[in-house]
């Protein structure tokens, strides 16, 4: 299962079944799950844990050190979950202590040709990052993200659950959940409602959502007011996730 031109350290720790590829570099300290399938030309540094089925196709650079200035090669960690998919050039960076010391990646997500994730990033579950999205370090990626091609997003920015950015937006505050960004900068657009209905939200949450939307998009309000008026009103979970990831906010939301 491991090609004759492949380098796996002594000391990485294999599934039994795990699939690398020819010329492909596995270092010291890397737990690879069962099922996974390294392609050829791949690199994983260590420490760093993948889940079972990661499939990593060829020229990925995955756990390397960061690009932070800070970085003295301290021993911090990437970990992702299972099912993951990460296509060719994809580069993913250990975190730093100044932060988390640790980039931390769910389950299911798949990283398109070419997307870079910094440092002490935190991603959720069955996220799709299209080709050459940035995150730089400390961004937060809730679960169902969509980012299309060529996005970048600022260091310490939040981008919601359900939340969708249009190909080339450049990011520089939080994206409240169920929101539809695009362009340079981003602008909201309206919820993510294709997204809604494929996923199987129900009517009564999505009525709640374009109300509670418009409250904090079209009616003039201070967020606090909108905040305050939609917890009052609407007594509906995904209108509590709506309102929550505004009021986490930490350097304002796309408007």
């Amino acid at each position: 299962m491991i090609h004759p031109t492949a380098l796996v350290d002594p000391s990485a720790q294999l599934a039994d079944d795990v699939e690398v590829g020819p010329f492909s570099v596995i270092g010291p300290g890397v737990t690879i799950g069962a099922g996974s399938v390294i392609g050829p030309h791949v690199v994983v540094k260590g420490p760093t844990v993948l889940g079972e089925r990661t499939r990593i196709f060829q020229f990925a650079s995955v756990g390397e050190d960061c690009q932070d200035k800070k970085y003295a090669g301290e021993p911090t960690r990437l970990v992702m979950g299972d099912d993951n998919v990460i296509r060719e050039g994809v580069t993913l960076h250990r975190g730093t202590v100044q932060d988390r010391s640790e980039t931390t990646i769910g389950s299911r997500n798949l990283f398109m040709a070419y997307v870079h994730v910094g440092h002490d990033c935190v991603i959720g579950n069955d996220c799709i990052l299209a080709n050459q999205v940035t995150l730089a370090g400390h961004v937060t990626l809730g679960d169902h993200a969509i980012l299309g091609g060529l996005a970048a997003v600022h260091q310490f920015c939040h981008f919601g659950d359900h939340a969708m950015a249009g190909g080339g937006s450049i990011i520089t505050k939080d994206t409240p959940a169920f929101v539809m960004i695009n362009g340079n900068p981003a602008e909201a657009r309206g919820l993510n409602l294709v997204g809604l209905k494929r996923r199987g939200f129900s009517r009564e949450a999505i009525a709640g959502l374009t109300a509670a939307y418009k409250l904090v998009y079209r009616q003039g309000l201070t967020v606090e007011q909108a905040i305050s008026d939609m917890r009052s009103r609407f007594d509906i979970p995904e209108v509590t996730l709506f309102a929550d990831s505004i009021e986490r906010s930490t350097r304002g939301i796309v408007r």
